[in-house]
């Protein structure tokens, strides 16, 4: 059994109810693992506890999660000969990071957004500015309505991204603008949250074993 497998068969485990989401889990954390190594980044949206899921996700794929990640041996080599002081210290405790972002995270820029041109272009325009084809935009709405989430999942199709989407047990509107739809057997918010945290802590997990090993 890989390690991805062993992963996704622990939560599994752990979460008998998503056994049906098996196949679409695991086709997401591949195709992040894909986009990383043709070069891409991820970005992420989400609102209210959505929100926090989507800076949750930056933090596991930015820095080491579970394994080591030490940084290539070249860029260790010229940080030392760059500052033999700090370089050192850079070179020993620095991790290799994934290129992740979260649209929730630029305050100044989402209140400029909303102020002169719409609230609901918060996340749309900032794929314009970052997001490039091949790379990945995850959306999370527990309604799967969320017109901002929608309206970032639109434009990146229109540009390219592969779409992921995760939700609640119907999908809503996500349905129609989402690759790989990951809609948890639940409605009720605090619930359907409560699964899409193990969800994607086994999907940081499987990208991280395939890419660091």
């Amino acid at each position: 059994m890989t390690k991805k497998n062993q992963i996704l068969s622990e939560l599994l485990n752990r979460y008998t109810k998503l056994d049906y989401l098996k196949d679409t889990i695991f086709k997401a954390a591949d195709a992040i693992i894909q986009t990383y190594k043709n070069g891409g980044k991820v970005l992420v949206c989400g609102n209210g506890g959505s929100c926090s899921d989507a800076d949750h996700i930056v933090g596991e794929l930015m820095k080491s999660f579970e394994g080591r990640r030490p940084l290539e041996n070249s860029l260790q080599s010229k940080l030392r000969e760059i500052s033999p002081d700090r370089g050192k210290m850079l070179a020993e405790r620095l991790q290799q990071g994934l290129p992740a972002i979260s649209l929730t995270a630029h305050q100044s820029l989402i209140t400029a957004i909303a102020n002169d041109i719409h609230g609901d272009v918060i996340y749309a325009q900032q794929v314009v500015g970052w997001g490039n084809a091949g790379d990945i935009l995850i959306g999370l709405s527990t309604s799967g309505n969320s017109k901002n989430v929608l309206d970032a999942l639109i434009v990146a199709k229109a540009k390219g991204l592969t779409t992921i989407g995760l939700t609640g047990k119907t999908g809503g509107k996500m349905n129609e603008w989402c690759d790989i739809l990951i809609n948890v057997p639940e409605t009720r918010t605090a619930y359907v949250q409560e699964l899409h945290l193990p969800v994607y802590h086994a999907i940081c997990m499987m990208v991280e074993k395939e890419i660091f090993g």
